[in-house]
């Protein structure tokens, strides 16, 4: 069971460290310590952790279900004294974009997340959070702040390295020669970024109900906080929106300088067939057998008839590529 535990804290209400306290001993240690609150991590815990955590804070038989099916949709709840939260997490994967999610229960005496999937360790931000005792001494609202804008501050850089990944492939849209991964990836960027609006946008909601909400766990000085978050969430939304217009817009030109380039190559393969066309037809004329046909009797006749064929082609050519056939 230990081995899903990344962290499990204790703090006074002076934002400092009390104890590290075991999952089975949680209840038992905030009701010997009234003052204190406990923050909790953990990274994809089996059923037998979460149903420890269950027992020992109250926690409802939905959002405990929800916290081990870890395929929720972005959304908070309100189950008694407990508000449960989904987020979807993002990173980098190579040239993927990898998505987790994180689950997290708050009341006035913790805060416990849970992690599932591919995202980043909350370890760091702890210790920024730690490092601010004054903010953390609010309780666990200020915990869940800098939860949320960690997972916010890590689309960022996401976004900024579609742009970049976007201005290469326009690049790309306008070479000479057509390239089949050039569409193929643009397509794969379009979908990632959808999933990734999936995700920011609900937890723009979130942000806002957290700041304009009435529960006893948020303190009314960590609520500008959460209007931070929203409108970070609002930036990044915005963002994901342009950038959505700009990659339909170039999916839109790279299939119509195909079908541009096609039509080019039907118009000259057209333009070759006429000037083939021509002589076929005038030699066809020669190939039939009748007796009378008086220009055979001449004695220049097939120098002429060359002469003509000649002629009539090279006007041929000449008017088609005046007309860009050619």
């Amino acid at each position: 069971m230990s081995g899903a535990i990344i962290n499990s804290i204790a703090y006074d209400r002076d934002g400092h460290r009390i104890a590290k306290v075991e999952l089975p001993d949680t209840k038992a240690f905030l009701l010997a310590h009234p003052e204190s609150f406990l923050w909790i991590g953990l990274h994809e815990p089996d059923a037998a952790m979460v149903n420890t955590l269950q027992e020992q804070f109250g926690l409802h038989e939905l959002a405990v279900e929800d916290a081990l099916c870890a395929h929720q949709r972005p959304k908070i709840e309100t189950y008694g004294d407990t508000r449960f939260i989904v987020t979807h997490t993002a990173e980098r994967n190579g040239s993927c974009i990898v998505f987790g999610e994180t689950h997290l229960f708050i009341s006035d005496r913790f805060l416990i997340s849970i992690r599932h999937g591919p995202s980043h360790t909350y370890a760091t931000m702890r210790q920024r959070v730690e490092a601010r005792p004054r903010q953390l001494g609010f309780g666990p609202s200020y915990p869940l702040y800098a939860i949320l804008d960690f997972i916010v501050d890590n689309y960022a850089p996401i976004v900024d390295d579609f742009k970049q990944t976007l201005h290469k492939l326009e690049q790309d849209i306008f070479q000479p020669q057509y390239k089949r991964g050039t569409i193929k990836r643009l397509y794969e960027l379009k979908r990632e970024l959808i999933t990734l609006r999936l995700a920011s946008a609900p937890l723009q909601d979130i942000a806002q109900e957290l700041s304009h909400g009435q529960d006893d766990f948020i303190h009314p000085a960590i609520q500008p906080y959460f209007r931070d978050i929203a409108d970070h969430c609002t930036r990044i939304n915005e963002a994901i929106d342009a950038l959505n217009e700009l990659l339909t817009a170039a999916i839109q030109v790279n299939l119509s300088l195909v079908t541009v380039k096609q039509n080019e190559v039907v118009k000259r393969l057209a333009g070759w067939a006429a000037l083939l066309a021509l002589p076929t037809l005038i030699t066809s004329i020669y190939g039939m057998n009748f007796e009378h046909m008086p220009e055979l009797q001449f004695e220049y006749a097939y120098p002429t008839v060359l002469a003509l064929t000649a002629l009539a082609c090279f006007k041929l050519h000449k008017t088609l590529k005046q007309a860009g056939w050619m």
